[in-house]
């Protein structure tokens, strides 16, 4: 995912030409570690006066992944709540987020609102950065061995784990009825967490909720993200009467409204001023068709071919994208849970498509409670916005108000 603006299943560091037509790349770490919490008095106390925190106690925590890194959490739980509580767990989209899942652009947070909807239901919550992240912004640490582990996703995994430890420890938690919640990259962690709780030394998660699911490989993801949904967008965008075709006019009309940067891609493909470009129209009918001819171009623009080694790709995406391909992907693993589950996709998600969440419920079927919500204009960060030019937002009150009441319902 997902949510910086260098991420990997849901936000990419890509080279300049690409920014805006893919959103999704770069790996970061994680470890493993059991996990002491320390409360800050001082910043509880802060924490508490911010606004839609009302009715809710909020206690700043350390957990300690290991290997050099102890990470900021906090836990919160209604004030004034009596016995252990059920708590929901959250875990990020790829990329070095913060606790918030803090969005680019000043647009928000993914996590903050779902929380405080969950406070209201009467559950206890535990949000925390992820490793190499010291801050709320997201701020970076300068240390390269917390931000480039070895085996990246693996340690991503086992830093899950060590808070979900943590979590059962407390005197102010159910370790029965954990709950995890999981974003895009999330969504893996979760169904692979969920999946072999006892590989990874973790109750059995109450329930699992997934927000931008990753059901199919990586590679087949990212190859979407970067390459099939300039396809797509030419299809749905360009190619008005469907038959697969752009005449000249039909490109030009297509370039109409579309950023400068998108206008100048497409236009390189497709235009050589007033006629169709004859090194694309390579049976020289005068239209260029848009996956025989159109997509063999952009196949060698976008070196899709070259995956992993993509242009604009640090080695430790390639690492990242290397490693999460030896795990199992939502689809594959969150059949061997047996708890309740929740999907949820926006329709128009670029990163982590509709129909990979509706291949893993398919995977599901046999399953009692399982259920899949695909919501029309979303995209991946679950709020309206338009498909083809996503922008960051909060997630939309129906996804918020879809997950408090699965929450109520299996507290």
């Amino acid at each position: 995912m997902t949510t910086s603006e260098n991420s990997v299943i849901g936000m990419t560091k890509t080279t300049k030409k690409y920014r805006n037509l893919t959103i999704g790349l770069i790996a970061t770490g994680a470890i493993l570690a059991a996990g002491v919490g320390v409360a800050n008095a001082d910043d509880t106390e802060r924490a508490a006066t911010q606004p839609g925190w009302a009715g809710v106690t909020r206690e700043q925590v350390r957990i300690d992944f290991g290997k050099g890194w102890v990470t900021k959490a906090e836990l919160t739980y209604p004030s004034g709540a009596k016995g252990r509580l059920p708590l929901v767990i959250f875990l990020h989209g790829s990329g070095r987020n913060d606790m918030n899942q803090t969005l680019p652009e000043g647009k928000g947070t993914t996590f903050v609102p779902l929380a405080q909807a969950a406070g209201r239901e009467g559950f206890a919550t535990l949000r925390f950065n992820k490793r190499g992240v010291t801050d709320i912004g997201p701020v970076e640490s300068t240390d390269p061995a917390q931000l480039m582990p070895k085996d990246p996703y693996h340690q991503i995994q086992q830093d899950a784990a060590s808070v979900v430890r943590f979590a059962a420890k407390s005197p102010r938690v159910d370790p029965s009825k954990i709950f995890l919640l999981g974003h895009s990259e999330g969504t893996n962690v979760a169904a692979n967490l969920a999946a072999d709780s006892n590989r990874f030394g973790i109750p059995k998660p109450a329930g699992v909720v997934e927000m931008g699911v990753v059901g199919l490989p990586v590679k087949q993801l990212l190859t979407f993200q970067i390459y099939g949904r300039l396809l797509a967008q030419m299809h749905d965008e360009f190619d008005v009467d469907g038959d697969g075709q752009l005449t000249a006019v039909e490109a030009t009309d297509g370039l109409l409204g579309q950023p400068k940067e998108v206008a100048d891609q497409f236009g390189s493909v497709l235009l050589d001023g007033k006629k169709v470009l004859a090194g694309t129209d390579k049976n020289h009918d005068g239209q260029i068709a848009i996956d025989a001819e159109a997509g063999v171009v952009l196949r060698e623009v976008t070196h899709i071919g070259d995956y992993p080694n993509l242009p604009g790709l640090d080695q430790g995406t390639i690492n990242y994208l290397k490693d999460i391909a030896r795990f199992p992907t939502v689809s594959q693993s969150l059949p061997k849970f047996s708890g309740p589950t929740l999907l949820l996709n926006g329709e128009n998600d670029l990163q982590t498509p509709a129909r990979a969440a509706i291949v893993a419920d398919a995977a599901l079927s046999g399953h009692r409670d399982h259920k899949i919500v695909i919501y029309p204009g979303m995209a991946h960060t679950m709020n309206i916005t338009p498909k083809f030019h996503p922008e960051f937002g909060e997630p939309d009150k129906q996804v918020i108000t879809e997950i408090q009441g699965w929450l109520k319902s299996h507290r």
